[in-house]
């Protein structure tokens, strides 16, 4: 069983909108493992490195922090990203 800890990073993106659907994207790495899933869907879209059952586990955190990592979203300008 993976533990969300300091070997596994996480980032958000800021949050995108298509067809009039908002979603962010957030990524999950663990040396040369990838997972990158799709909010609020909470699914894992891409990844490599990670076993299936790591897998359903990231989603599984995905839904349970939902709220924070839109949150986390929401709180990101792509602009300030460009003024540093």
């Amino acid at each position: 069983m993976m533990s969300m800890d300091n070997s596994v990073n996480m980032s958000v993106s800021s949050v995108c909108e298509k067809d009039g659907k908002r979603y962010a994207f957030v990524s999950f790495t663990r040396g040369e493992d990838f997972a990158e899933g799709k909010i609020p869907d909470c699914k894992i879209i891409a990844g490599k490195g990670f076993t299936g059952e790591e897998t359903v586990q990231l989603e599984e955190y995905m839904q349970s922090e939902l709220p924070k990592l839109k949150q986390m979203a929401a709180g990101i300008r792509v602009i300030d990203a460009f003024m540093k």
